[in-house]
């Protein structure tokens, strides 16, 4: 009873908007439930959140000009694919110096690749992954990812990053499209708008990842596993609401109302996220995985912010 009351309450916090209730709070006070009470609605809180997420996702599209979407979006293009082949790339390496299993390392290196647990869950069962491979880079990626959101915004303004080479950071190095959303809330709207376009256009790779991972596999194994790819259809949705607030001018006094509807649900996504967490869950992760994930999140972060800070790298 005491556990329902609590989890009440504060989903109740984090749905109010407030100077309190931001989106980093929120996934705070998640964690903080979940490791120490017993959830009661675990299976419920999982389900709400991926709808949440992307219902949020559409609502902040009506905040945004469709013209600097685009515009951010091709701008994030380049860095996003050699972003992707570069964690890929590096994940591979060290999870062989680090002993880490081939299909752990794997998924591991797609979810800080692309968009977290989201990828993971794509990926997985297109090369066969066990549920403990499963479960163990979930759980490693889930650690790092609301590490993610509590420790980047600080570090973007003592790196004194402007708002859109924020954007591009987070976008480029911050695990799951929640946490990416929640950072570049928290830092600004234009370190908003470039973040949630350029990690949005990562989680379009979620498909032709998914279908190579399988054909590589079935090309080692002799047999294919055949499993139905969830396409990220909500993209399309935030985009053509992107395209209702540029070109709806007698719509125009809603569309704020909209946009504040999808930053409260966002915070209140972030709380269930964060729930999810468990002292069970972080035993199941390990050692050697969370040290595969921590250091090729590192290098990702390190190499993405250099590009980021660099001249030429800067977006307009």
């Amino acid at each position: 009873m005491i556990a329902r009351v609590l989890c009440f309450a504060l989903l109740v916090f984090a749905a109010v908007p407030s100077r309190w209730a931001s989106p980093p709070v929120a996934l705070a006070l998640g964690v903080a439930f979940g490791v120490v009470v017993a959830h009661p609605y675990a299976g419920a809180a999982r389900r709400a959140s991926r709808t949440l997420l992307q219902v949020s996702v559409v609502a902040l599209g009506f905040g945004m000009n469709l013209e600097q979407v685009l515009r951010v979006g091709r701008s994030g293009f380049v860095y996003t694919l050699g972003g992707i082949a570069f964690a890929l790339t590096m994940g591979t390496v060290l999870g062989r110096v680090l002993g880490v299993r081939g299909k752990t390392a794997f998924l591991v290196s797609v979810g800080t690749a692309i968009c977290g647990g989201s990828a993971i869950a794509a990926v997985g069962p297109a090369v066969e992954a066990s549920d403990d491979e499963m479960s163990v880079s979930i759980g490693t990626v889930f650690v790092l990812n609301a590490v993610g959101l509590l420790v980047f915004p600080p570090l973007g303004h003592l790196l004194a990053l402007r708002e859109p080479q924020f954007g591009l950071w987070a976008a480029l190095a911050i695990h799951d499209t929640s946490s990416v959303v929640g950072a570049g809330a928290k830092y600004g709207p234009v370190a908003l708008t470039v973040a949630t376009t350029v990690k949005l256009a990562r989680a379009l790779w979620i498909v032709p990842l998914t279908l190579a991972s399988a054909a590589v596999h079935a090309r080692r194994t002799g047999h294919a596993k055949k499993s139905a790819i969830k396409w990220p259809w909500f993209i399309l949705f935030f985009l053509g609401a992107a395209v209702v607030s540029t070109y709806a001018k007698p719509l125009a006094p809603v569309f704020p109302w909209l946009s504040a509807a999808g930053r409260a649900g966002l915070t209140v996504t972030l709380f269930l996220i964060g729930t999810g967490m468990s002292r069970e869950s972080l035993r199941q992760v390990g050692a050697r995985p969370l040290v595969h994930g921590v250091s090729l999140w590192i290098v990702v972060a390190s190499v993405s912010l250099a590009l980021v800070r660099a001249r030429w790298a800067a977006i307009p």
